[in-house]
């Protein structure tokens, strides 16, 4: 290691730049975290709090140095349309269930990390993932169009209300448009100088320019005031099936926010070589989500944009975060009332900025130029733009799972062979050289064992069994590191089956999880069946060794 990094000056540079970032990406974090509030039709201070425990519990207890901790545009759509199918107009109980539903978020991230299941990072299908993403976000921007031009609109259903925005077309607000397009005009200007938080600069000068033109006087609204008392929730009182439904959501909601984060976090551990754990960030997302959940605050996850901005501003560590909450905070005791006076329409450019920005076809190209997953993508889409947010969310969930299951349930056995004079043995169908070891079938599950193959891919090897002239058979479990119940049964069925043909059973690659419980049964016990962690090469040596007439 470079002992310059060790140095006082050095480490006084690191120092600095997280300063200087943290002061950066501040200006970026707050209007967007009281705009995702407007998205989610919470009160201002949900995203503002959810901004507070998202820096602090990821600084504190993450792992990425780059990845900052916030209220998503996903998330606070996806809480938006699920608290309205519950509470309909009643906003206190709005206000409730979305307190209980980033509990049970925050809950689900917890057991996760405890368990130990961030390996699970590709449940979501990446193309589901940005299919839903895109999708999402054209319906965030119409919806915010809507919002400030004063159209109501009464259909999730994007294909219904464009007719309905169009149809009211004579009726819009033109001031509170206009004030929107000049707010993207300096959005637009903002970003082409590095480092200057446009989000603050438009709000400043959004209050500057309510107050001075008299803003409200022309139909423009204000986003009002902004409550920051801390005060502990109370679960709302629910039936059992509606606690059931919340449960759901969090689970989908869980499963988009860790596949984002996780996205963000291993792009720029990857770029820079870091060493991240994704069972820790589990478990830093987990005690986010309660922190904000216990106050009142939004669901939260680490934004691809908020933490590419960190990484731009020149942030070394996570102390960048810290500074940001330290510096946001220093905003809200100070400067809090006048927050309040901006005009909405400029928050809603805030967030038709933010999104525009990720609305890039090329992501989704290049799906239809490899030729793979086309369907998936359009298909995510569709389903947003048709079913709207929450439905399509649940969709877009379900056609990963069940992507994932046709997968793992579609595997087939290999017929092995020995390549060349190596110890390597390969799938014979697509390698052609390969030689066989004279009496032994050499054969291995292409996907893991679980209850959907099992009995399938097992049956499949025993005909493969009996159309062989072999006498002993090296079964390779390398892809299966533990084994599910179902498993267990057809693989103790299998051992059967293997000693009423005659024939010797070795198990190569046994995992430990797995060796324990196919110890413990009755049919391994037989002197035909052999348990082993060796590779397969050592599997088929210990096979002619024990059965020489093989």
């Amino acid at each position: 290691m470079n002992t310059e990094t060790d140095t006082p000056v050095v480490a006084a540079s690191k120092r600095t730049q997280d300063i200087i970032a943290g002061l950066s990406i501040a200006g970026l974090l707050l209007p967007e975290a009281v705009a995702y509030s407007s998205i989610a039709a919470l009160p201002p201070q949900a995203g503002v709090i959810a901004l507070f425990a998202g820096l602090v519990c990821y600084g504190l207890f993450g792992t990425s140095r780059f990845a900052i901790v916030s209220a998503t545009s996903s998330s606070a759509a996806v809480l938006a349309a699920a608290t309205a199918s519950l509470a309909g107009d009643d906003p206190a109980l709005r206000l409730s269930l979305a307190f209980g539903l980033v509990l049970i978020i925050g809950v689900f991230f917890l057991l996760a990390g405890l368990f130990k299941l961030g390996g699970v990072t590709s449940f979501i299908a990446k193309p589901v993932l940005r299919g839903f993403a895109f999708g999402l976000a054209l319906t965030i921007i119409l919806k915010q169009l809507a919002s400030v031009v004063g159209v109501q609109l009464t259909d999730n259903n994007l294909i219904r209300f464009l007719p309905q925005l169009l149809e009211q077309l004579p009726n819009w607000n033109w001031p509170a448009a206009l004030v929107a397009a000049v707010a993207l005009l300096v959005l637009w200007l903002c970003a082409r100088v590095p480092r200057l938080p446009g989000g603050l600069v438009v709000i400043v000068l959004g209050v500057i320019a309510g107050q001075g033109l008299n803003l409200q006087a022309h139909g423009v609204a204000l986003i009002g005031l902004i409550d920051l008392r801390l005060e502990l929730g109370h679960l709302p009182v629910l039936p059992f099936a509606d606690w059931l439904r919340l449960g759901e959501l969090a689970f989908a909601l869980v499963m988009i926010l860790y596949a984002e984060s996780y996205g963000s976090i291993s792009s720029f551990a990857l770029k820079h070589g870091d060493r991240v754990s994704s069972n820790r960030d589990l478990l830093a997302l987990g005690a986010a989500n309660l922190v904000s959940g216990l106050f009142h605050g939004m669901p939260t996850g680490a934004g691809y944009s908020a933490t590419s901005a960190n990484e731009a501003a020149g942030a070394y560590s996570r102390l960048a975060g810290i500074v940001a909450a330290l510096v946001i905070l220093a905003i809200v005791l100070t400067v809090l009332p006048y927050v309040a006076l901006t005009p909405e329409p400029v928050l809603a450019a805030v967030v038709i900025y933010a999104l525009g920005r990720g609305l890039s076809l090329q992501p989704l190209g290049r799906y239809f130029l490899w030729r793979r997953d086309r369907l998936l993508v359009v298909c995510a889409v569709a389903a947003v733009l048709v079913l709207g947010v929450l439905d399509g969310l649940l969709l877009s969930v379900g056609i990963s799972v069940v992507l994932m299951l046709r997968q793992m349930s579609a595997a087939d056995i290999q017929v092995l062979g020995r390549l060349g004079d190596t110890h390597d043995f390969v799938d014979r169908q697509h390698h052609a050289d390969a030689l066989t070891v004279p009496g032994v079938l050499i054969i291995r599950p292409s996907e893991a064992l679980f209850f959907a193959n099992a009995e399938r891919i097992l049956g499949a090897a025993l005909r493969l069994m009996r159309q062989s002239s072999a006498q002993t058979v090296v079964l390779s479990l390398e892809e299966s590191p533990d084994l599910d119940g179902t498993s267990v049964e057809a693989l103790a069925a299998f051992f059967a089956q293997v000693r009423g043909e005659g024939k010797q059973l070795v198990l190569a690659r046994v995992r430990h999880d797995a060796h324990e419980v196919l110890q413990a049964l009755p049919e391994a016990q037989a002197p035909e069946v052999l348990l082993s962690g060796l590779s397969v090469d050592g599997a088929v040596q210990l096979a002619l060794h024990s059965h020489p007439q093989a």
